[in-house]
């Protein structure tokens, strides 16, 4: 039943991304427009029709059927009894919700991540942890020709991270151990390009400060409050580098993925994680895992 379920998902995922973000709906398929004479209608018909509610891929959206962790994850619920094998799923969106209100041609997003870990390899295929990612950004456009690596634009954004789970830290079935981890952050990144190399320069800090920290006070220590991020294009190869951490802890983080496209936007995708934070429950575990699958935007 659990492969059935993994099969369905996968062939959503599949048949969605190769008919891209605006797929045929076919019970609307033979609607038509041409005779309606009230314009101000037949527009907002035809926009419903073609499904253009401005809805783009923010991160990667990704299936991944099978990931390997180097050791087994820690069950935290009674009952529970995790394996080092799993699948991931990934689905992030943006909306853009302004632009250009102080005339620097900046634009303004909204945008929903959500990155959930099944262990559908054990008996009840339960879902590990889920993590919500709302932000709202700005991006500014930076035209710099002078520079060998140029600078391209300015992100400055605001997010919440959490995996919404309760507070379990007085309830005696948890020895005091807390399901519920979060963060509310800021972040500005600098893009800059050189050719096919992109590399954003970023730093983070919670933005509320040490009392915004209770459900993880020490999150910061294995978070970090820097990154670098390399993405390099090879004919139809992509490539990236992410390392993520906190110069006084010497802890963090080191990503890599790469995808390669298999048939109209769907890539083969793979990724090999180590470090800390890969989940908001395991933050301050050392986990390295490899994975691969399927992605349907870059």
């Amino acid at each position: 039943m659990k492969f059935f379920i993994m099969v369905v998902v996968f062939t959503t995922y599949v048949f969605a991304s190769s008919n891209g973000m605006n797929a045929v709906d076919e019970s609307k398929s033979k609607i038509e427009t041409k005779n309606i004479s009230n314009d101000t209608s037949k527009k907002n018909m035809e926009k419903w029709l073609n499904a253009e509610y401005g809805l783009q891929p923010y991160r990667t959206n990704y299936l991944l059927p099978f990931g390997i962790a180097n050791r087994k994850y820690i069950s935290h619920s009674p009952g529970d009894n995790y394996k080092n094998i799993e699948a991931e799923i990934q689905v992030s969106l943006k909306l853009k919700a302004a632009s250009n209100l102080f005339a620097l041609n900046e634009k303004y997003y909204l945008s929903y991540t959500q990155h959930s870990f099944w262990q559908i390899y054990t008996h009840s295929a339960p879902f590990r942890e889920s993590l919500y990612n709302p932000e709202a950004f700005v991006v500014f456009p930076i035209s710099d020709k002078k520079s060998i690596f140029h600078m391209r634009s300015f992100k400055f954004a605001i997010a919440h991270k959490s995996n919404g789970q309760p507070n379990t830290a007085d309830n005696p079935v948890y020895n005091g151990f807390n399901l519920s981890k979060s963060i509310n952050y800021i972040y500005g990144t600098l893009r800059l390009q050189h050719k096919t190399l992109i590399t954003d320069l970023t730093l983070m800090a919670p933005y509320l400060g040490p009392s915004d920290l209770t459900d993880n006070p020490d999150i910061m220590k294995y978070m970090g409050y820097t990154k670098v991020k390399f993405i390099y294009f090879y004919n139809k190869n992509m490539f990236t580098l992410k390392v993520r951490g906190n110069i006084a802890s010497l802890k963090g983080a080191v990503e890599a993925t790469y995808s390669y496209p298999v048939y109209k936007s769907t890539y083969f995708y793979a990724k090999i994680f180590s470090g800390y934070m890969e989940s908001l429950i395991d933050y301050n575990h050392d986990i390295t895992k490899a994975a691969i699958g399927f992605s349907f935007s870059r």
